[in-house]
């Protein structure tokens, strides 16, 4: 995940122009944790070395010091030689003995006391309770021993109440201890790293209440925590731990400007994506960095705590609900084969195979042209997957040979082609191109992987191929027709998966627009209407790899991409969440549409030429194929064979005999 910088820290910059941020930036402390015993050796000296017997000792002196108290209390707080002479110092070894052997059973001598919490005042308070049990209960049966009557007899004129008190005195005294203990390591020993930042919470809940006491207990203190943010009416005013709540999400514009706030804490682990978008929104230029703490599964789940808070990112704001897969079915579909994946390197190749690795593929093939990206995956997914064969193929996919020689020697029962250009506007440049490797590639991996025999291929395409207005979308479209034909006489399974711009993939609008933010802007829009729609490359390849699991042959699925973002809004965010203003801070230019662009994508799950499935975020697009085979097979030839030309106006003439809904001008008369 990429993480955004703080205002005006040149360092941040450059780190999130390369896509990198520091753990130590992104967390309360690396990885959110407590300081191990080293850390704490190292930092305070030698004598942690004898921390356990010094924590021993300790206690011993507590047991001796409750029991003086006790009869202390008993006589009405008098020092007497008749009770410290005799009847203490003959009690105290034997109190000592008893608390020693249940304290150290219920581990109160392992501890660090500057963490105590409730748990621990209650393990104090059984173990107390358990010690004045056994004491009680051993006097009176010592009463009854003949042997040892008369010497007891000498200590029956003390008051029994020093049992109870003594009980009393003890949970207090150690219980004390260890808060002043922690008082003094968050209250009067925290250093301070410099200039304190001005901190919010939002949300004065538990994991609100859970955050502030993890900043209590930072060994450096870097926050300010000014109040908390809540809309309840019923908290208005209310402290938590010293600390007030403010006002509501609403009032935040005031309250960061009146307060001089640097960072906002979104502490509310099960809020959705709008109700993150409403708190970023709101803050529009108040040029503050923003934080969030882990969901509610990951909490719950214990991979993660509520102290590991991190940079909110635009994932966050544009994320969806979570998907159910039929895992299952994945697994059948998956487990024990022989995968291929073509553009491994890219992002959602490189993203599928991810994915596949989690169902112990029998072997992985990861076939990519770029050397580069293809190593880059393979490190990732061998470190990750050790379990997990593969092999890293170099392969032009229009290399019809070297295509045939892989699937001779490793027989890919499964094929996921992910490979194909998809840059837009390039594609108008160079539509020879688009042509070779959207169509004659796609042609290529098809023909074969029925010929060696695949039981299933996946091609994914795009939303780019509806009603297509750019060579990058018509290519895709013909190579859907092609394999859709395909699949009419053939054993192989074929299916389509088509969606719209995943999140974060390459040359996409965040990553360009998170390195315009890093040089300092402006950011440039195409268009104040344009919209698209999103998803992240998870969730685009989850859902990919279920719809193949339904597919019978033939299909066109269509995954639903929920509802379409302005991409100025999109802009505005990311300004925002780097900590700077929209229009003042980082400007925003309209450069105008680019060559095939459409102001708005069509892509929807829901239309008369749509069919649900059983997944809910999966639809299958009916249309098929009007041309009959040979005519199709002639038409696709035709525009192959002028591919190289390059020409734009005689590929987009090929183009439009096979996909007449094609609009297809070059721009400026061209």
């Amino acid at each position: 995940m990429n993480f955004l910088p703080t205002p005006n820290s040149p360092n941040n910059l450059v780190k999130l122009a390369n896509g990198k941020m520091t753990e130590e930036n992104n967390n309360l402390q690396p990885s959110g944790e407590l300081p191990d015993d080293s850390d704490i050796k190292t930092s305070s000296g030698g004598i942690f070395r004898f921390r356990k017997q010094i924590i021993i000792l300790v206690h011993i002196a507590a047991f001796a010091v409750s029991l003086m108290m006790a009869f202390l209390l008993v006589n009405n707080m008098q020092f007497r030689s008749e009770w410290l002479a005799s009847q203490y110092s003959t009690l105290l070894f034997f109190f000592i003995a008893v608390k020693f052997v249940v304290f150290g059973y219920f581990a109160q001598f392992r501890g660090w006391w500057r963490y105590v919490g409730i748990s621990d005042l209650l393990a104090i308070v059984k173990a107390s309770l358990i010690s004045t049990l056994i004491i009680v209960v051993f006097w009176f049966v010592m009463l009854q021993a003949e042997a040892v009557r008369k010497y007891m007899l000498q200590l029956t004129t003390f008051s029994q109440a020093v049992f109870i008190l003594d009980m009393l005195a003890t949970i207090v005294l150690l219980g004390g201890l260890r808060m002043a203990v922690r008082l003094y390591h968050e209250e009067f020993r925290t250093e301070q790293e410099g200039k304190l930042k001005k901190f919010l919470i939002v949300g004065a809940g538990n994991a609100g209440e859970a955050l502030l006491r993890e900043i209590h207990r930072m060994q450096i203190e870097r926050y300010d925590v000014v109040g908390f943010i809540d809309d309840d009416p019923a908290k208005q005013g209310t402290n938590i731990h010293g600390i007030t709540v403010l006002g509501t999400v609403d009032q935040l514009p005031q309250i960061c400007l009146k307060y001089g706030i640097e960072e906002i804490a979104i502490a509310m682990p099960s809020a959705n994506a709008r109700q993150l978008r409403r708190v970023v929104q709101i803050c529009e230029g108040a040029k503050v960095r923003f934080r969030t703490v882990p969901s509610v599964a990951d909490i719950a789940s214990g991979r993660f705590k509520v102290s590991q808070i991190r940079d909110v990112d635009i994932n966050d704001l544009l994320g969806r609900e979570a998907i159910k897969l039929d895992l299952d079915m994945i697994e059948d579909y998956l487990k024990n084969k022989v995968i291929l994946v073509t553009g491994a390197g890219g992002s959602i190749g490189s993203e599928m195979c991810r994915q596949v690795c989690q169902f112990t593929p029998k072997l992985l093939l990861l076939l990519e042209q770029a050397e580069n990206s293809l190593f880059f995956i393979e490190r990732e997914l061998r470190r990750s997957f050790p379990q997990v064969s593969m092999e890293t193929l170099i392969c032009d996919i229009t290399d019809k040979t070297r295509v045939e020689q892989i699937f001779e020697k490793f027989k890919p029962e499964v094929v996921i082609h992910a490979a194909a250009h998809k840059h837009v506007p390039l594609m108008e440049s160079n539509p020879g191109e688009a042509i070779k490797n959207n169509v004659i590639g796609t042609k290529t991996v098809a023909d074969t992987a029925e010929k060696y025999g695949a039981g299933s291929f996946v091609m994914i395409s795009t939303d780019k191929a509806v009603n297509p207005t750019s060579i990058m979308g018509s290519s895709k479209r013909i190579a859907e027709m092609y394999i859709q034909d395909l699949d009419r006489t053939s054993k192989t399974h074929f299916v389509t998966v088509r969606f719209g711009n995943v999140l974060g993939s390459n040359g996409s609008v965040v990553p360009i627009f998170k390195n315009q933010i890093a040089a300092g802007g402006p950011i440039t829009v195409t268009h104040p209407e344009m919209r698209r729609y999103f998803m992240t490359i998870p969730e685009a390849s989850q859902l990919v790899l279920q719809a193949a699991t339904m597919g019978k042959g033939g299909e066109i699925f269509v995954l639903d991409m929920g509802e379409p973002v302005k991409i100025v809004d999109l802009a505005k965010e990311l300004i925002t969440l780097s900590g700077f203003r929209p229009g003042e801070d980082i400007e925003i230019v309209f450069s105008g549409i680019r060559p095939g662009e459409k102001l708005f994508e069509e892509l929807s799950i829901a239309g008369e030429d749509m069919v649900q499935t059983r997944h809910p975020k999966i639809g299958i697009w009916e249309k098929t194929v009007s041309l009959d085979r040979d005519t199709l097979h002639q038409k696709i030839n035709a525009v192959v064979s002028v591919a190289n030309t390059q020409d734009y106006k005689i590929i987009v003439s090929g183009i439009k005999q096979i996909v007449p809904e094609f609009i297809g001008d070059k721009p400026n008369g061209k």
